[in-house]
């Protein structure tokens, strides 16, 4: 896919559709690494030790021991090279979940990169390591999530990377309940002009925004067909595609299949379990 998805696999980040709240553990001394890849869970990565290089769309992070990367919902993401030390946490709640666990109010999860303190840093690891890899541990997960946010926010240190934009934070807020608005349309709600909100999306999240809001309807259809309670041509419908034939267009174009394909639990799972060598600095 153009515009910073650079053929990104879709890997769901949960480990099934019971959980809410999960915490994976990376180790570059252990080797495997997802592709680039995108879900509809938001993530957080604590790196504990070591260094990293991230692709985010079509930017490169750099990130050390003590920082913090925020990846918003249908963000593409990939770790490029890490140091021999590298050992990080992923944490990643379902969408629906972390709304309920930080409040309607505050939006949806918003691009982050912070330094957190010594004491910070300290009781995110102690909190981290007592349910990393646990399932059934919703609450905790929780919990951590909700905190983590909270230091992200407030962290007093100073930023590795320039905080985001206020029209890329705004043009994420309505996108995560209205994936279906046009440039015009989410111009007037964010109260700029379309290049100006277009050239900020692109300059923060790394991709553009056409893109990234075809790839929320994507997560949408996704969503929607996995409940059970829409066939392909209505969830198509209800995400905001004008009509199928153009949700099976960007569906081909994204991943690469056709959505009946996609849909099938064989191609799914390949997609899923899809990993690469790890690669040290």
């Amino acid at each position: 896919m153009s515009g910073g998805g650079r053929d990104a696999l879709f890997q769901r980040f949960l480990p099934d559709q019971q959980q809410r709240a999960f915490v994976w553990k990376y180790a570059q001394s252990i080797g495997g690494r997802r592709p680039r890849h995108f879900h509809g869970e938001p993530e957080l990565n604590l790196v504990v030790r070591g260094s990293a290089l991230v692709g985010v769309g079509d930017r490169i992070v750099s990130v050390s021991q003590g920082e913090l990367l925020a990846f918003p919902s249908g963000q593409d993401h990939v770790l490029i090279a890490g140091s021999p030390d590298l050992f990080l946490y992923a944490i990643g709640v379902d969408a629906a979940y972390s709304a309920e666990v930080l409040g309607a109010r505050r939006g949806p999860v918003m691009p982050l990169h912070v330094r957190l303190n010594a004491i910070e840093l300290s009781a995110a690891i102690k909190h981290s390591a007592e349910i990393v890899d646990c399932p059934g541990t919703a609450p905790l997960g929780a919990e951590l999530w909700a905190r983590m946010q909270w230091l992200g926010e407030r962290s007093t240190s100073a930023s590795p990377t320039p905080a985001s934009h206020v029209l890329t934070r705004r043009t994420l807020q309505c996108l995560g309940t209205a994936p279906e608005l046009g440039l015009e349309a989410l111009s007037r709600q964010v109260g700029a002009h379309p290049s100006e909100v277009s050239r900020y999306f692109h300059r923060d999240m790394g991709t553009t925004l056409v893109s990234y809001r075809s790839r929320l309807r994507l997560l949408e259809v996704i969503r929607l067909v996995d409940s059970g309670k829409f066939d392909l041509m209505a969830a198509a419908s209800a995400a905001g595609f004008g009509s199928y034939s153009q949700c099976h267009r960007t569906f081909q174009s994204e991943f690469g299949c056709a959505p009946s394909d996609f849909f099938c639990a064989e191609q799914r799972q390949q997609m899923q379990l899809t990993y690469e060598p790890s690669l040290a600095t």
